[in-house]
């Protein structure tokens, strides 16, 4: 919802283009910061707690934006959501609280569906309450504020829901030892971890790529085929709603059939096909087919690697192991609008897509050194027999 905001209300005071996309990254640094700090306390002081926190501090977040008369205080209210959406950690705990070994993935791919969901109708959204706000005033302030708002007021509707609705999964009475250490420290822990950090790295390498796709796909589609923000808009849309179908009916329906390594053999093999076929698409059917390989991939990939995550570590680590991945994957989203836009203006305009298919394949071919060691719960015990 705020996204189609970020540029209106961050030029108005003044900012130029690049510090209208550090607007854009500060939201996922923060993220990276602090993705494991939240999944660890929740491993200490419970997931409700910590989740019911986030939402209230969301809730300010956005109103300190709605209120936001200057570049300093965007930058601020962006920081704030940033800090406390990283509970994105204890969410992913809470799934893996609440679902057996066989329905962990399966529970994580609800996550990614709420997500493409938000993608589809996020922006839609805020851009339609904007429209409305200049209906209503002509004041650039209250316009560009009105969306923030809205934002604000679901999520004060969230944490009603939440305080009658969320129910605690951890066992706090026994205590836990949180240990103090570094983001980096706690980063380079799991990835020197047999198998877990394989799993790990693969999913910033695929959260990079995509930042990269992201960043760039819509200078692509505008240069070569002459889109503008419109048919963009639609394009974004279709890949949206591949997201939710994918993971919110395929993968729940796939995995007990094929399990988790295969679902994520295939979702990185569907991106690497669809990335690779955004650089040499010369024609919009072309562009709609690869953009189905790259959205379904996506939706089979970000559920195995999670649930595979979440499977691999012993249940009192959950928010830190969650956390850690999260953090890792926003470390990508920070890197990659920069690093997309750098190759797209000193290269070619598809070697951002080119770079990223490399960059899946080098995690497909990682995944495949440690394919038998990964765990596959997720199959049903029939189809492992019929496998057999």
């Amino acid at each position: 919802m705020i996204i189609p905001v970020i540029p209106l209300l961050s030029t108005h005071y003044g900012a130029s283009p690049f510090q209208a996309g550090l607007l854009m990254s500060i939201y996922s640094l923060m993220q990276f910061i602090f993705s494991p700090f939240w999944g660890k306390l929740s491993d200490k002081f419970g997931r409700r707690p910590i989740l019911m926190y986030c939402l209230l501090g969301e809730m300010i977040s956005y109103l300190v934006l709605a209120w936001a008369r200057s570049l300093e205080l965007i930058f601020f209210a962006r920081f704030l959501t940033g800090f406390f959406g990283a509970s994105i950690s204890t969410a992913s705990a809470y799934i893996s609280d609440i679902t057996t070994k066989e329905e962990r993935s399966k529970g994580m791919a609800l996550i990614g569906a709420a997500f493409g969901l938000g993608f589809l109708f996020g922006p839609a959204l805020g851009g339609g309450l904007t429209a409305y706000a200049e209906t209503l005033s002509s004041d650039i302030n209250f316009i560009s504020g009105f969306s923030s708002y809205g934002v604000a007021f679901l999520c004060l509707l969230t944490f009603i829901f939440a305080f009658f609705n969320l129910k605690e999964t951890l066992d706090t009475s026994k205590p836990v030892e949180v240990k103090k250490q570094s983001r980096f420290n706690l980063i380079a822990q799991y990835l020197k971890t047999p198998v877990v950090g394989p799993v790990i790295l693969t999913f910033g390498m695929s959260s990079l790529s995509m930042s990269l796709m992201e960043a760039t796909l819509v200078l692509f589609m505008k240069e070569k085929f002459g889109w503008g923000i419109k048919e963009v808009s639609f394009g974004f849309a279709y890949i949206g709603i591949c997201i939710v179908l994918t993971q919110g009916f395929l993968v729940r329906r796939l995995i007990p059939k094929i399990g988790e390594r295969n679902m994520l053999r295939i979702g990185l093999a569907c991106m690497i096909i669809g990335m690779a076929g955004i650089a040499f698409a010369e024609h919009l059917w072309m562009m709609a087919i690869v953009q189905t390989f790259l959205a379904v991939g996506n939706g089979f990939t970000n559920p195995s690697i999670l649930g595979s995550v979440s499977l691999l570590i012993p249940a009192e680590e959950q928010g830190a192991a969650l956390g850690t991945t999260q953090s890792l994957s926003a470390l990508g989203r920070v890197i990659g609008p920069a690093l997309g836009g750098l190759v797209f203006t000193s290269l070619s305009i598809s070697s951002p897509f080119i770079i990223s298919a490399l960059m899946l394949t080098s995690a497909f071919a990682v995944i495949l050194s440690i394919f038998q060691q990964l765990p596959n719960s997720g199959q049903s015990k029939t189809e492992v027999a019929n496998a057999e």
